[in-house]
């Protein structure tokens, strides 16, 4: 188990080894699947369940999934609960959450907890999925003490989780299952928080049968007569598509769920698995889970669902676009409203605007960068970037610039046009704060006296000759060699450079000669739209 500084070096580290304008090296890729995928199955060890279950289970995956640090953590919680979507009026019977590493899904998974709070429930009952033991085809009912986490013990119902075991002996308690298991594990911290001191029962789905999945949900909600239980499945949707894929699978699978049918989930699943779509591995890790709650919550008086949110890992500051895992939010209620399904309906604009940034989007976007910043220093975690102007969902490239006290403190910039301009926006503040290698990581202390700018790129053209590059508007791009190396328009007017000092400085920068850009050099030009928070003072 990391400790918390070991945790947050590691983190700074992968930040640091980050190139400019290649922010999905191997090494995020490799982090990006230990810290919120893990699905590879690890060697069996011997089941000691007697001896287990006298004591707390310890946190498996603090430090990894999620902070280890308690403050870090509840920090962590407080602010994605307070960037949550807005409380439903019903009171939730059951939740569907996602369990990624809280840097890729907290947000999603707090737009569901958020809706529980407030409520008068005596029992949590968390449903996961089995990652971890190879060939384990029962379910796993922990049947201990508590499940301890960096927020303290929670405690376990011990009388339903004996009578689920004495239900079905598939039932039973199975520590290979569970002792690294973190789909339940990361939901545990958030019932901490949103419903203290309210007891849970933890219960990990394995292998995909789907007659004991039904069997499973009818058996809980006979142990739950007399109960006022909320209901947790805790699953991420598609594993490992492009952006686009991961949307069109997971909207099929939402879809199905806000229906309440577990026979429509089962078949979609099923269908989008037919169709061979590139990187699909899965639509959903925890279709068992999602099944067994599913049952459960129709038993208990679900009538209607509503979709919350819905995200993938690639609009996250650390995500990759071309290999993305699927998170939902949503809620089965009682009531006579219909299902609300309108989160997976609503039009995402990809072209870039015509017309310079409002001044609102612009104070969205300086705020947003500061936020991001900020909460990764307070808890090692970010937020989502889910503001729907079509100019800042549009598909355009943008460079975060730090200065303190009117110095350079960082720069660092996407130039494709290939992301949602919020989300690049996001990423390169952090980038920005914490991997620009000409400065050390930036620190808590620090935060108060640096002033964020903002530049917004047009896409690149190339231009034949150097005289065809306006100094104060163009920013310029070279590549030469293998070499490349990129200035923003306003840094010659800042540096008073002229032309050939402009492209004699970039050469360098581009580790070349300083007369590289006189021969076969090729030179490209973009404008920008810059702006920064003096420009736009907090009120």
């Amino acid at each position: 188990m990391l400790s918390v500084r070991h945790a947050h070096r590691r983190s700074l580290e992968l930040m640091r080894r980050l190139r400019h304008d290649r922010r999905k090296e191997s090494i995020l890729v490799r982090a990006f699947l230990y810290s919120c995928l893990c699905c590879l199955p690890l060697c069996a060890f011997a089941a000691s369940a007697s001896a287990a279950s006298k004591l707390a289970r310890p946190p498996a995956v603090a430090g990894s999934f999620y902070p280890e640090d308690a403050g870090k953590l509840r920090a962590a919680i407080r602010a994605y609960l307070a960037a949550a979507v807005p409380v439903q009026p019903e009171a939730p019977l059951a939740l569907i959450v996602p369990h990624a590493g809280y840097i890729y899904s907290g947000q999603i998974a707090a737009d569901a907890w958020k809706q529980a709070a407030g409520h008068n429930y005596d029992l949590v009952v968390i449903v996961g999925i089995n990652h971890k033991a190879a060939g384990f085809h029962g379910i796993s009912v922990y049947d201990g003490p508590g499940y301890r986490t960096p927020l303290g013990v929670a405690r376990c119902d011990q009388r339903i989780a004996a009578a689920l075991n004495n239900a079905d002996p598939r039932f039973a308690y199975s520590e290979r299952a569970d002792a690294q298991e973190h789909s339940v594990e990361v939901q545990v911290p958030f019932a901490q928080v949103v419903l203290p001191d309210v007891p849970i029962v933890a219960v990990v789905v394995g292998s995909a049968d789907e007659g004991l999945w039904g069997k499973f949900g009818r058996a809980l909600a006979k142990a739950l007569n007399g109960r006022h239980p909320l209901l947790v499945a805790s699953s991420d949707l598609s594993h490992y598509p492009p952006h686009e894929v991961a949307k069109d699978s997971d909207h099929a699978v939402v879809a199905a769920i806000a229906s309440l049918d577990p026979d429509a989930v089962e078949t979609t699943i099923k269908e989008k698995m037919s169709e061979g779509l590139p990187g699909l591995v899965t639509c959903a890790c925890g279709e068992g889970d999602i099944v067994a709650v599913m049952t459960v919550a129709k038993l208990l008086g679900a009538t209607r669902a509503s979709v919350l949110s819905l995200a993938n890992s690639g609009d996250t500051a650390l995500g990759d676009v071309n290999r993305c895992v699927g998170y939902t939010a949503v809620t089965l209620t009682a009531g006579e409203r219909p299902s609300d399904t309108a989160a997976l309906t609503q039009p995402i604009p990809l072209a870039p605007p015509k017309k310079r940034l409002s001044e609102e989007d612009r104070v969205t976007l300086l705020n947003f960068a500061r936020r991001t910043i900020a909460q990764y220093l307070a808890s090692e975690t970010t937020p989502l970037f889910r503001k729907r102007s079509p100019a800042l969902l549009s598909k355009q490239g943008a460079f975060v610039t730090l200065r303190k006290h009117g110095a350079l403190r960082g720069c660092i910039g996407h130039m494709a046009q290939d992301e949602a301009l919020g989300q690049v926006v996001g990423a390169m503040a952090l980038q920005a704060a914490f991997n620009d290698r000409r400065f050390p990581p930036l620190r808590s202390s620090e935060l108060d006296e640096i002033e964020i700018e903002i530049s917004v790129l047009s896409p690149t053209r190339e231009v034949e000759a150097p005289k065809d590059i306006v100094l104060g508007r163009d920013g310029v791009v070279l590549r030469k060699s293998g070499h490349s190396a990129v200035f923003l328009p306003q840094v010659a007017t800042e540096q008073g450079w002229n032309r050939s000092e402009l492209l004699s400085a970039l050469s360098r920068k581009a580790g070349l000669p300083a007369d590289a850009w006189r021969k076969e050099a090729v030179l490209s030009v973009f404008q920008a739209e810059v702006f920064s928070e003096s420009d736009h003072p907090a009120p």
